[in-house]
């Protein structure tokens, strides 16, 4: 339990956040730059093709964007040359989602640590960091820091284990099927608030139209373990 205003509340041990899509909306950045790079080397894209990414980690959506782009480059250029057009657009505007500041104070203020756990590489994270307050985050697991990206759980288990708690103490925040798997795997409960896809119902998932306003204590208790 957990006092905050209104009373004592039964509260997540640590909220583990997504960052593409669920923290700030950098989907659009990203198929942006996708659709640059198949001009570039002359391949084709969709939109289609694009929101197939969401959610994997950087170096399987290179090699899906390889093939399916049609082009003759490495997947390992493909994300650096997909990351120099991101971070680009990151450092002249960060696209936060709505609420999700707020929320991130909030959580802050109630004595609750946060980890971000997302496939974007280090570099990318950096400049929205930067615009956070120092120590937001106690825990930063990126896609170049793991061997197994999302669906897999592995960052997430990374995440709960530098916090030094058990994945079902841990709240995670997703935005994709392929988040949420990996959360859902590794014991988390996840908070959907869907994007730019659909995500599928889940024993341990619960859903939110939105972030602004949002009451995790309210979630938690929504939890689908019944304990």
């Amino acid at each position: 339990m957990t006092d905050l205003p209104g009373g004592p509340r039964r509260l997540p041990a640590a909220v583990l956040w997504d960052m593409d899509g669920t923290l700030v909306d950098t989907e659009p950045y990203w198929i942006e730059a996708e659709y640059e790079l198949a001009e570039r080397y002359g391949g084709r894209w969709s939109d289609a093709d694009a929101l197939n990414l969401v959610g994997n980690d950087l170096l399987s959506s290179g090699h899906y964007i390889r093939e399916h782009m049609g082009i003759d480059v490495s997947a390992e250029q493909i994300v650096e040359e997909l990351l120099d057009g991101v971070v680009g657009r990151v450092e002249r505007q960060v696209p936060w989602r709505p609420g999700a500041v707020d929320l991130l104070d909030r959580i802050r203020g109630a004595g609750i640590p946060c980890a971000l756990v997302t496939m974007s590489y280090e570099r990318f994270v950096a400049p929205i960091l930067a615009r956070l307050p120092a120590e937001t985050f106690r825990v930063v697991v990126t896609g170049d820091r793991v061997e197994r990206g999302k669906p897999h759980p592995e960052p997430y288990l990374t995440a709960a284990a530098a916090l030094g708690l058990a994945p079902d103490q841990c709240l995670a925040i997703e935005d994709s099927n392929t988040g949420a798997k990996s959360a859902e795997a590794a014991g988390c409960l996840v908070l959907v608030v869907e994007n730019h896809v659909p995500v599928l119902a889940g024993p341990r998932r619960v859903f939110a139209d939105t972030l602004d306003g949002l009451d995790i204590g309210e979630v938690w208790s929504r939890d689908a373990r019944g304990d």
